[in-house]
């Protein structure tokens, strides 16, 4: 019997499970897909999680590979209205890393154990003083257990009517496309449109991911791709558009755990907390869960009983941190929606003047500065 057992294999799970491993505990990992990859639209990493990464050696692992972006661009009808700059951050990594997520999972695994693949998880129960995992394959015991399993494995443990929902109607199209070199190769690129918002953001291999607000309509794959095309035309990147092949869509919605912790049962990421992916704020807040929980609980391993006034300021920062993502991310959102081109006109001016006025504290907000773990 493990002494940790984490359900889910995503990057806040692999990552959970590798920090135990480095600190000495028996950790054993289940996951439902029967492969590594896919399934997230995230794919920045922000200061404060590289900085929580570096000692088991993540952070060097993910830079080997990552585009480090040190400037953000917001762009209206072919102009710069102002510059979000990483460099000006007052951390040790001023930028924003950006890479896919198989080659996150990968970096994060570090020496950590191989996760038990291909089952699904139907129940989680206490069992004096273990935490019974019932699956459709067998069932799994241990003293501690930490739910990582992303929305799926929400309802393992909360009753819905306790999470917090907030329902967004915005919808998106996203896609990566390869493309020539070009001046702004390492900037990410917002471009506000009175249609919506265009957001660009570079990868490793002259790759950019682009992301559109999207007014519906078919969801046939070749109906998708001709709408986000016609977006980015619209919207300043009319070269990109030309070499998009396939998009995908996505909608959003915010969903808030009342609590993270029930004695031996944990629960981080997005089984937690579900935040828009515009600005990456989801998948940093998950990774710094773990980062944040690990060693905690091997001291409980090492002790032989939990630290709960450790345990409880856990909590306390975490739920907070969930909070505070969210309401940036509604922001975020609220920022790229269509408006009428007046109104278009006045959201320009307004952004660039907060853009220059703000100096480093627009980059500190956005690149996870205020979450607890960054204090």
């Amino acid at each position: 019997m493990p002494e940790v057992l984490v359900v889910g294999a995503g990057p806040v799970g692999t990552l959970l499970a590798a920090e135990l491993t480095r600190f000495g505990v028996d950790v054993a990992v289940l996951e439902r897909r029967p492969a590594a990859g896919g399934g997230s639209r995230a794919i920045g990493l922000h200061a404060p999680t590289l900085a929580a990464l570096e000692s088991g050696g993540a952070t060097e692992r993910i830079l080997t590979r990552a585009v480090r972006v040190r400037r953000g661009e917001a762009r209206s009808d072919g102009r710069t209205l102002g510059v979000v700059d990483f460099g000006r951050l007052d951390a040790r990594h001023p930028y924003v890393a950006t890479l896919p997520q198989g080659e996150t999972e990968a970096a994060l695994r570090g020496d950590g154990p191989e996760p038990e693949r291909g089952l699904t998880v139907t129940r989680v129960t206490r069992d004096r003083d273990r935490v019974r995992v019932e699956t459709d394959q067998g069932e799994h015991l241990a003293p501690i257990v930490v739910m990582a399993g992303g929305v799926g494995a929400r309802g393992l443990v909360f009753r819905s009517t306790a999470l917090r929902r907030t329902a967004y109607p915005d919808r998106y199209l996203m896609t990566d496309a390869a493309l020539p070199p070009r001046e702004d190769a390492e900037t990410a690129v917002v471009h506000l449109a009175p249609g919506g918002v265009l957001e660009s953001f570079p990868l490793p291999d002259g790759q950019r991911r682009f992301v559109a607000w999207d007014a519906g309509g078919s969801r046939e794959p070749h109906a998708l791709t001709a709408r986000l095309r016609e977006a980015m035309r619209e919207r300043g990147e009319s070269e990109a558009a030309e070499l998009v092949t396939s998009a995908t869509e996505f909608g959003v919605r915010r969903v808030l755990a009342p609590a993270l912790r029930r004695d031996r049962l944990f629960v981080i990421g997005d089984a937690a907390h579900e935040i828009s992916p515009i600005g990456g704020q989801g998948l940093n807040l998950g990774l710094l869960d773990a980062a944040t929980l690990a060693p905690l609980l091997a001291a409980w391993t090492r002790l032989g009983s939990a630290p709960e006034s450790d345990l409880a300021e856990w909590e306390r920062d975490r739920l907070r941190s969930a909070r505070v993502a969210g309401r940036l991310a509604a922001v975020n959102m609220g920022l790229g929606r269509p408006v009428a081109r007046r109104a278009h006109a006045v959201r320009s001016r307004m952004l660039g003047s907060v853009l220059t006025a703000t100096g480093s504290l627009v980059p500190h907000a956005y690149a996870m500065g205020l979450d607890a773990a960054g204090r």
